[in-house]
């Protein structure tokens, strides 16, 4: 009976660490929104050399398309919905995004020091 439980408890203390894995825990997490057609902030600062979490909000009604190809990364975000978006690790340097689909006012970067 013992053997069962710990059988069971590390079939669960697996599962565990598999799921923290596929979510991201353990990441830097940086978040962004998508208002009004606009990416707040603009700048997002990230620790350099370092495989980095974004959670993007979209608070506008309707989609918008997170793209850059200086990260090499590209999402459709559904109005008011959010999307995870895992970039790096980079270089120090700074890198463009923008919005696919409003791109003369959604555009920022991400800043890698």
């Amino acid at each position: 009976m013992y053997s069962e439980i710990n059988r069971y408890a590390r079939r669960v203390l697996r599962i565990l660490l598999v799921a923290m894995a596929v979510c991201g825990a353990g990441y830097p997490e940086v978040t962004l929104e998508i208002r009004d057609h606009l990416f707040i902030p603009s700048e997002l600062v990230v620790p350099a050399n370092t495989k980095v979490k974004l959670v993007v909000y979209n608070r506008d009604p309707t989609p918008e398309e997170f793209e850059s190809y200086e990260l090499n990364r590209e999402k459709v975000i559904v109005g008011g919905q959010r999307a995870i978006i895992f970039i790096g690790p980079l270089a120090p340097g700074e890198y463009l995004f923008f919005g696919e689909f409003n791109p003369k006012t959604a555009q920022g970067k991400v800043i890698a020091r």
